[in-house]
């Protein structure tokens, strides 16, 4: 069997069978975080990023290749998620610009595609390293390329792309020196060999593996709520009062794993129970009373990620309050300047707000919002300059990306942690003009040191540290520093890093993990150890990360 030319039709099977791969496949991505960190997120964001891209060619139904790789990058560019996100919208980008004008390609135009898509992403990349998705993508389309000169069945490029895919990703460790001090390949290439995969599968009529997709949560929610949706309820007359939703990543070495009785226990916190699993991780759905206890119960099994707990009281009374006002609500005046922040945690949320951002988009470490996300809140924004600080050096690439696709004056200030948005927002002037506030608020972050606390989720050696499972880590400008078994002791060995002769102030932000006394004890530690230091201690209520650290 031989393909000589590719059409829209063909092209679009390719797609949505390297989207199920990659879906598959997800967890196995986000297991190659280099940090020992419990929000390796890689998969997820090309997986989200993956699927909105194919969802927009699901939409369309033509034999026009052109048009079909157009509707893929327009899927890719909105839905990209995290740097890895980013990165394979811009892929998808230049493959779809080269033949946005072909009805079907032949080989060497295929081939072709995959090379614009590389120059492409490397010109989006500020500073691009090799060893990551970038060097693997780059391998395997110079691969193509070559095949091409000589072969004219496309089964055949793919195929090379997909070998040389798979040799470039075994050589990254030896580009990159972090993965192989840690003993992996770069996750990203990991997840565009995934998509290669499902490509040539595509091609060559093969089944994909047999293992079943998580099902979408959002749409079993979706048909839950709906299914028990009351026009005349009363707010008083909700029994479970909080949304619960979050994924378990199942530890074998923690409590044995059977979904109906895991259904079955979870059953008595609350009702709207919806449960799915595969071996390797459980997603949860559920109206809980207390939502801590149910949290607590579902780590028996493993590491909870992906949590979001809303209230469904104050949401009813809030649409019931909007419903009444809604038709005499006069449009808001456009104001000079918006500030939009991306925060993880309802305290961070609320300090921000605090001191002057106009709206905060929920996200951060395993929920990195998608371009799309963050046009929308630029446009809610409903401001003549609307400045982004993202908070996370996985979420500025698609703050770029949004800044592009926006139709409004936006400026990113790349902040890379929670410290450095709230530096960078308390040196906002609205008095200022953008330029000057885009200097002073970008000045302002290279004045904080950013620490932060969490746990190991296995064990490794990075930077010459001896980490073990279940450690509490101290990570400081990105870095990880200190170790400790105790979490309050990690914490005051980073704060020795952290403070300095210059210090003044350190503000501690507390997660959910981290009690007010514990919170407390470390502030009487800092106030004793330096004297003329200054402490804050702010409810962050942030998940994953005991405690954020600010020194300035």
């Amino acid at each position: 069997m031989s393909i000589r030319n590719l059409d829209g039709k063909a092209f679009a099977e390719m797609v949505l069978y390297g989207a199920r791969h990659l879906s598959q496949n997800a967890n196995v991505v986000d297991a190659l975080n280099v940090f020992p960190v419990p929000d390796g997120d890689t998969g997820t964001n090309m997986n989200l990023s993956m699927t909105s891209g194919a969802k927009e060619v699901e939409q369309i139904d033509t034999e026009n290749i052109g048009k079909v790789a157009a509707s893929l990058a327009k899927g890719l560019l909105m839905g990209a998620r995290g740097n890895s996100g980013v990165i394979l919208s811009q892929l998808f980008r230049g493959f779809g610009k080269s033949i946005e004008q072909k009805s079907k390609i032949d080989a060497k135009e295929f081939a072709a595609a995959f090379q614009a898509g590389v120059d492409t992403a490397y010109k989006a990349v500020m500073k691009p390293v090799e060893g990551t998705i970038l060097t693997v993508a780059k391998d395997a389309a110079k691969k193509a390329v070559d095949t091409a000169q000589t072969e004219t069945d496309i089964i055949a490029v793919m195929e090379a792309v997909v070998r040389e895919a798979e040799a470039s990703l075994e050589r990254t460790p030896e580009l990159l020196p972090v993965l192989k001090e840690v003993g992996v390949v770069d996750s990203g290439g990991k997840g565009l060999l995934f998509v290669y995969e499902g490509f040539l599968a595509s091609l060559k009529g093969e089944k994909l593996s047999e293992k079943v997709a998580l099902p979408s949560l959002d749409d079993l929610v979706s048909a839950e709520h709906h299914k028990n949706a009351q026009s005349h309820m009363n707010t008083e007359d909700i029994e479970f009062g909080y949304c619960t939703e979050f994924m378990v990543k199942l530890d074998q070495d923690k409590k044995s794993f059977k979904e109906d009785a895991f259904r079955q226990d979870l059953s008595r916190f609350g009702d709207s129970l919806l449960v799915v699993s595969d071996e390797n991780l459980a997603k949860v759905h559920i109206h809980a009373e207390y939502p801590g206890e149910v949290l607590t119960y579902a780590q028996k099994y493993g590491s909870l990620i992906n949590m979001k707990i809303e209230n469904m009281r104050e949401q009813h009374s809030a649409i019931l309050s909007q419903s009444k006002q809604e038709a005499v609500k006069a449009p808001a005046e456009k104001q000079p300047y918006g500030i939009v922040t991306v925060a993880m945690g309802e305290g961070i949320a609320e300090l921000f707000k605090s001191i002057g951002a106009t709206a905060v988009i929920e996200g951060g470490q395993t929920m990195n919002p998608s371009t799309e996300d963050i046009v929308q809140a630029i446009r809610d924004a409903n401001a003549d300059t609307v400045v982004i600080l993202p908070n996370n050096s996985n979420i500025v690439m698609a703050a770029n990306q949004a800044a592009d696709v926006a139709d409004q004056n936006v400026i990113v200030v790349p902040t890379k942690t929670v410290p450095q948005g709230m530096a960078a927002l308390l040196a906002f002037n609205p008095a200022a003009n953008a330029e000057e506030n885009e200097a002073n608020m970008l000045e302002a972050t290279t004045h904080v040191k950013s620490g932060q606390i969490t746990y190991a989720v296995r064990d490794t050696n990075i930077d010459g540290i001896d980490i073990k499972k279940g450690d509490f880590m101290g990570i400081l400008n990105g870095k990880i520093v200190e170790t400790a078994a105790e979490q309050l002791t990690a914490a005051k060995k980073l704060i020795a890093e952290m403070v300095d002769e210059d210090t003044e102030i350190v503000t501690i932000i507390k997660g959910e993990d981290a009690s007010e006394e514990e919170a407390e004890e470390l502030a009487g530690h800092i106030s004793e150890a330096f004297e003329d230091v200054e402490v804050e201690i702010h409810d962050g209520k942030q998940p994953l990360y005991s405690y954020i650290l600010a020194a300035e």
